[in-house]
């Protein structure tokens, strides 16, 4: 991803408002949100998929707008205006969803000019089925419209559907560059910037099935809570980067969530621990790759995950192309993704993102915190109405009764990191004991046994980290716990038990490559300390063969010239 200064300072004219909104609320009843549902009406499985959300949500069907549109993810600027711009539009303002005129001449673009007081949706839901992207356009591209294209990099008016529909308040907005985001970063936006923004998201992934579920899975987790570890992929190709991946990992922290951070330059590594990951956020591949491809990997409920990447979200059609699509395909339930090159400084910025939703707000509302610029490459995939934060920490807790026996022993770990930060560390190892005499789990005995070695009470921590020594099968999924385990046995003074539990990974035939050249330095090391030369030997040779260049291809044969 190539980084580009940020020439934000450049303001450009929205307009001013005459006429605010008025959203009136029934006193003590929760107001039923104001929603959009846009659909290609010559596509089946938009449709369903429309009205399956709008069920779901409890909206009414006079929220859908079916509209004939291409069926392709990517479409001209023609298409774009005459297909989904004017005739939602024209909807939009039919429907009450705006308070705008419209105005009987088009604008450079062709688009339907108006005269505006803004707008009063909550969220526009963009399904699966609607185009994802609009194509370059040179005989209506005009660096006239825009001072922001005195920038080569921005000589363009490629952009995401999403991201322009985001601006449909807003009359004559250039498409040449972007259009800088007034509600990027304000803790308290202006009414105004409210009324000109409209939050979106898409429903969308490689299969219907896989789209519907991201509706399922947000409303579960906003009856439930977030339940599971965080994961901080930093070590990327430039500063601003890892600087925002390192805020999320201090934010994550600050909430709780048992986060591992990976510093290294790759992406993360297939045998990497990756345990019920509620929140990921890293970078820098083109494709999903590592813990993600394991083939019974599964995001929990409510996950969110972030991974930036020029092309991330250029189709969402593939299982197995950029990440946004594969995210959903393995479960995800709000991601985000860039349809071209957005250049670093414009796309969603991970910390940012993270503080909004931790505070409460909605994805769709988060996400225009996190990004500086609209008509640009960035979308959001997942329901913008989900607020994976609307269950707290302390509630979560109070009802884990309604939790499933993983996700109470996640709600423990949360709660007992939190104890930790707050001094109360002996309430932290009494919780995590009485956690592990009730629904014993690998995962909560390595938090329990970090917990007891930092009290320097490594006699306990040897007893908490005992389950894994007494484990009948290791299965793949628990290799890298059966890993962190050998490695805290060997930090709580059981050499003995840890070389155990590497032998055993060691001794599995199905332990992939990856995974073998990962354990056996460490495994070698740990046999040499216990006095095991033999076997610590064997394994270093085996780490030297599996890690050994190819050798070189045989010489060509000679030709024989007559």
């Amino acid at each position: 991803m190539r980084v580009f200064v940020s020439v934000l300072g450049v303001c450009l004219f929205f307009g001013v408002f005459a006429v605010r909104v008025a959203r009136a609320e029934s006193a003590g009843a929760p107001r039923v949100p104001t929603v959009a549902i846009l659909a290609n009406r010559d596509d089946p499985d938009s449709v369903n998929l429309a009205r399956y959300y709008a069920t779901r949500r409890g909206l009414p069907e006079s929220a859908i707008v079916a509209l004939p549109m291409p069926l392709t993810e990517q479409i001209t600027w023609s298409e774009f205006v005459v297909t989904i711009w004017n005739p939602l539009l024209r909807e939009a303002v039919a429907r009450g969803w705006m308070l705008a005129s419209l105005r009987e001449e088009t604008d450079f673009v062709g688009r339907t000019r108006i005269v505006s007081a803004g707008h009063r949706l909550d969220a526009l839901v963009v399904c699966r089925g609607v185009p994802l992207r609009i194509d370059h356009d040179p005989t209506r591209y005009d660096p006239a419209t825009n001072p922001l294209t005195s920038n080569g990099a921005l000589r363009t008016n490629v952009g995401a559907v999403d991201s322009e529909l985001a601006l449909l308040a807003v009359d004559n907005s250039p498409i040449a560059a972007f259009v800088p985001n007034p509600l990027f970063q304000q803790d308290r936006p202006s009414a105004l910037a409210l009324e000109q923004i409209i939050p979106v998201g898409r429903l969308d992934g490689p299969t219907l099935d896989q789209a519907k579920d991201l509706v399922d899975r947000a409303l579960r987790a906003e009856q439930t809570g977030l339940a599971g570890r965080a994961y901080v992929d930093i070590g990327g190709p430039h500063r601003h980067g890892d600087e925002w991946l390192a805020a999320c990992a201090t934010e994550l922290a600050s909430l709780g969530f048992e986060t591992d951070v990976d510093r290294e330059g790759a992406t993360l590594a297939p045998h990497a621990r990756f345990d019920a990951p509620a929140l990921y956020f890293g970078w820098y591949a083109g494709t999903i790759n590592g813990p993600f491809l394991a083939p019974d990997f599964r995001f929990p409920p409510g996950a969110v995950a972030l991974h930036i990447h020029s092309y991330s979200a250029d189709s969402l059609r593939s299982p197995t192309r950029g990440w946004a699509g594969p995210l959903v395909a393995k479960g995800v339930t709000a991601t985000f993704g860039n349809v071209t090159e957005p250049y670093l400084e414009f796309t969603h910025q991970p910390h940012l993102l993270l503080r909004a939703l931790a505070r409460g707000e909605t994805l769709g509302r988060a996400a225009l915190y996190s990004v500086n610029c609209l008509s640009w490459q960035a979308i959001v995939i997942g329901d913008p109405l989900y607020r994976p934060f609307a269950v707290s920490a302390d509630q979560q807790w109070n009802d884990r009764k309604n939790l499933t026996a993983e996700a109470e022993t996640y709600a423990r770990i949360r709660r007992m990191r939190l104890l930790v930060a707050a001094g109360r560390g002996d309430e932290a190892r009494a919780l995590g004991a009485a956690g592990l005499a009730r629904n014993p789990s690998l995962a909560l005995a390595l938090t329990q046994a970090s917990l007891q070695q930092s009290a320097d009470a490594l006699a306990a921590a040897r007893g908490s980290l005992g389950i894994f020594d007494a484990l009948r099968r290791i299965r793949a999924e628990d290799r890298p716990l059966v890993f962190a385990a050998a490695r805290a046995c060997r930090a709580a003074g059981d050499e003995a038990m840890g070389l155990r539990l590497m032998k055993r990974l060691l001794d599995d035939a199905k332990a992939p490559k990856e995974f073998r050249i990962a354990a056996l330095p460490y495994a070698a090391d740990l046999a040499r300390a216990t006095g095991d030369t033999k076997l610590s030997a064997t394994w270093a040779a085996e780490h030297a063969l599996l890690t050994a260049p190819p050798p070189p291809p045989p010489p060509a044969p000679a030709q024989n010239k007559s």
